[in-house]
């Protein structure tokens, strides 16, 4: 143990009593004391920094993971308008042959008029041709339309398969109808089956014809948007 002992000089000195000598000392340091704290604080400080460079590579995962959806989305955006721009090229390319060809844009369908005269079949022969078929008149807009172009023209109605019943060229048959006075009535006895549409004042126009006669015509192409 340790006893104090005062002088005369009132100096505090130190007697080691019953300690260990040097060596003992010594050894015991090495092993409980200082010694062995050392490698407890270098444990502590490992620990800390592996869990910050853990944290580091998490932010950085996260950011790189951030960065990859974004560029997904980005890549996926301009693909789309892409895509939309070259559709919207080639429709305007298809509508420019259309007005090349003499083609009339009336929403939403392409119209051919034709310059010469044919029957009723060779009429809807040379739409069939052009990737159309006759006009089919399903409004009165369109029906407008058509006597603003002031021509005698074939249009897709007839009723060659059954007299008296009207179809148009789809197979659908006629519901609304813009017949002209006293129309359609087979006159003088004549096989009256295919229509033509005429060009006058009235908003009635429509005229039933022999189908062999010779007229001009009037192709309907229905283009999407």
């Amino acid at each position: 143990m340790v006893r104090f002992v005062q002088s005369e000089q009132s100096e505090i000195t130190m007697d080691y009593v019953n300690l260990p000598d040097a060596s003992d000392r010594n050894n015991a340091l090495k092993s409980g004391g200082v010694t062995a704290a050392v490698p407890e604080r270098k444990l502590y400080r490992l620990v800390a920094v592996s869990f910050g460079l853990l944290c580091i590579l998490q932010a950085a995962l996260n950011i790189s993971l951030r960065l990859a959806l974004h560029s997904s989305d980005s890549t996926v955006s301009c693909k789309n308008l892409t895509e939309e721009t070259d559709e919207l090229k080639r429709k305007l390319t298809n509508f420019d042959k259309y007005f090349q060809q003499g083609w009339v844009y009336f929403h939403p369908s392409f119209y051919y008029i034709s310059s010469i005269k044919k029957s009723w079949t060779e009429s809807r022969d040379d739409c069939l041709q052009r990737g159309a078929d006759l006009m089919i008149i399903n409004s009165k807009e369109e029906q407008d339309f058509t006597r603003k172009l002031h021509k005698l023209m074939w249009v897709g109605l007839t009723d060659r398969e059954i007299k008296g019943t009207w179809k148009w060229v789809d197979g659908t048959p006629l519901t609304q109808s813009y017949w002209g006075p006293g129309e359609p009535n087979g006159f003088k006895g004549k096989n009256e089956d295919c229509v033509e549409i005429n060009f006058d004042d009235l908003d009635n126009s429509w005229n039933d014809i022999p189908c062999e006669s010779q007229n001009f015509w009037i192709c309907e192409k229905m283009v999407a948007l």
